[in-house]
């Protein structure tokens, strides 16, 4: 397995995958500290850029298809240094990161033509810790089960928090989690969005706020909050991969010959994405056939 290594990672790269090992020097964003390793399958990987900066070293940063990337989702007020899917270097290495970087382009382009990608959302999963999940921060805990996340506040939080001591939400009802790091002017928390919510309800202050779980002056508990809500989008995602299109395809067609030829072509195109099985494939076509 070739090796590139960079200032807060080794990549480890073979036909199949990029395994990340991420350094735990104090220098480390707090974030790849607690990830510690990730495996990215290639045919997650949407496209992969390279920068060369001279003397100040490149850059090799890996960009995951829609929806198999729940960091992004959820992480996009990261710093740069926070990015799990990025590495960067000196100029001593630049022509063997170069060349890496060829190399899996290659790869990812002959993951991209192939007639079995898998679903993205499925490539999701694989990135975020597996189930349950407890993470704890100055305000209480949370624990994600991939059905349910419950919050739990200690007695430092406010008096509105500490009267219902613990809440749970389950994952049918969440629309989203929001994840705000703590700033200068911003108090960090993580935030369940249900659907029945309303808009008072998605703006309330977080201390205040019975779907927020608090971070006070850690970067290792805004890095834990990041992870839980990308666990929870994750299994968010793995709840709804199959499109409105899928389930359309599936109801009883026009009977049109017409009609049913388009939809037997849109029905290989799904198959192609992944977005159909086999068995879906071929029990659906064979109906569509016999409406001739």
């Amino acid at each position: 397995m070739d090796e590139l290594r960079g200032k807060a990672a080794s990549w480890h790269f073979d036909d199949e995958n990029v395994v990340i090992q991420y350094n735990s020097r104090w220098r480390t964003h707090a974030l790849l500290k607690v990830l510690a390793r990730c495996e990215i399958p290639v045919p997650a990987i949407a496209a992969v850029d390279f920068t060369s900066a001279g003397k100040k070293g490149w850059q090799l940063q890996l960009r995951l298809r829609e929806r198999a990337d729940p960091y992004a989702a959820v992480g996009a007020l990261l710093a740069q240094k926070g990015q799990p899917f990025l590495l960067s270097g000196g100029p001593d290495t630049e022509l063997l990161a170069e060349y890496h970087a060829d190399q899996l382009r290659l790869a990812v382009d002959a993951a991209q033509r192939s007639d079995t990608l898998r679903p993205a959302e499925e490539f999701a999963l694989g990135l975020v810790p597996p189930v349950p999940l407890h993470i704890q921060t100055s305000e209480g805990t949370a624990m994600f089960d991939g059905e349910t996340i419950r919050l739990e506040w200690s007695d430092d939080a406010s008096s509105r928090k500490t009267k219902k001591r613990r809440v749970a939400y389950a994952l049918k009802d969440i629309e989203r989690v929001d994840w705000v790091p703590e700033g200068p002017s911003t108090e960090g928390y993580l935030r369940v969005v249900t659907w029945e919510a309303d808009a008072d309800a998605k703006s309330a202050k977080p201390s205040k706020d019975l779907a927020c779980l608090l971070t006070e002056d850690s970067a290792k508990q805004d890095a834990w909050t990041l992870v839980m809500a990308a666990t929870v989008t994750a299994h968010l995602w793995a709840k709804t991969d199959r499109p409105a299109e899928r389930a359309q395809l599936t109801a009883t067609p026009d009977t049109g010959p017409q009609i049913v030829y388009d939809r037997i072509r849109e029905l290989g195109r799904l198959h192609k994405e992944g977005l159909l099985t086999d068995e879906e494939f071929a029990s659906k076509k064979a109906e569509l056939l016999d409406r001739l």
